[in-house]
């Protein structure tokens, strides 16, 4: 529920590092700047507390609500993004994919999820990033993709996701990321390089979920080094960024439908890691520790 809605900040929401957007104050960023909505987080606090068979129920009816929207918003968003590319080039069409995960991100206001999204780290916009992240659903995507904008960030993703789906489909063949097919290792490495060649050239960040799976309960999986290590051979002056997501899994506890309603989710970037001097595998093993002690997940052998 928006109790209301106050002065509109007009800073331009991405030059302001530390941005928080959550709880009672979320800011929303439009292509104009920053508009403070007050939310009843009430609400949401309460529903974080209902029995299971209670959420299971709502789910029932918001996630149906949810997955209209949702899918409405892909629809639409095709025949944009077609238009941007064809006509425009990258920059406008990236500029449509930035839009769209804004309002997909901002969806799970409708299952009374709260968004929180934390980076209090100075990235740099002159040289390539990989954001090294756990992964516990699809929805982990909007909101990296809207909040990491000006990196431009790409993903390493299943070939299959290429076709058949709405708007995903087409940013992942026009977007500049790495469609790999699992089952062709030589394939995978070669589009994972070319992934590292437009990285170093450009610039761009790519996000990567090292787990090679989600994790359906949260419980992080070790962290596999292959894609990370592969991108570095290409971008070996990449920034290495951690990244620590919670509770999207709870919103697919059930599978696609029903979803969960009153979730927190949220993104925190953590503290880079410089890949100078250091192996790939001491670089993944950092990262991984980093987003464990995060969430609060140090393996019994590490401490």
């Amino acid at each position: 529920m928006i109790l209301g809605i106050y002065p509109i900040n007009w800073s331009f929401i991405h030059s302001t590092p530390g941005l928080v957007y959550s709880g009672a104050i979320c800011q929303v960023n439009f292509a104009v700047g920053t508009l403070t909505i007050f939310k009843d987080c009430q609400t949401v606090r309460i529903l974080r507390h209902i029995s299971n068979p209670m959420n299971k129920f709502l789910g029932y009816i918001f996630g149906a609500i949810f997955h209209l929207v949702f899918f409405l918003f892909l629809c639409l968003f095709q025949p944009i993004q077609w238009i941007c590319y064809r006509f425009f080039g990258y920059h406008a069409h990236k500029h449509s994919v930035d839009l769209l995960n804004l309002l997909l991100t901002y969806c799970n206001w409708l299952l009374f999820n709260s968004v929180t999204f934390i980076n209090e780290q100075e990235l740099p916009t002159d040289r390539p990033i990989i954001f090294v992240a756990n992964h516990q659903s699809m929805y982990d995507i909007p909101g990296l993709i809207w909040n990491l904008s000006k990196h431009h960030p790409k993903f390493i993703s299943k070939i299959e996701l290429a076709t058949g789906i709405p708007s995903i489909s087409f940013n992942l063949k026009y977007g500049g990321g790495a469609n790999i097919d699992r089952n062709d290792s030589k394939q995978a490495i070669s589009e994972i390089l070319k992934l590292g060649v437009r990285m170093a050239a450009n610039n761009w960040s790519a996000v990567i979920f090292p787990e090679g799976t989600r994790a359906k309960d949260g419980k992080i999986k070790p962290f596999l080094v292959g894609g990370i290590a592969t991108l570095l051979k290409k971008a070996p002056n990449a920034l290495v960024v951690p990244v620590a997501i919670e509770n999207s899994w709870k919103i697919v506890r059930y599978g696609n439908y029903p979803l969960t309603v009153g979730n927190a989710l949220k993104w925190t970037v953590l503290t880079p890691i410089e890949p100078v001097g250091k192996t790939a595998d001491e670089i993944v093993h950092a990262a991984e520790q980093s987003v464990r002690k995060k969430l609060d997940q140090i393996l019994s052998n590490e401490l």
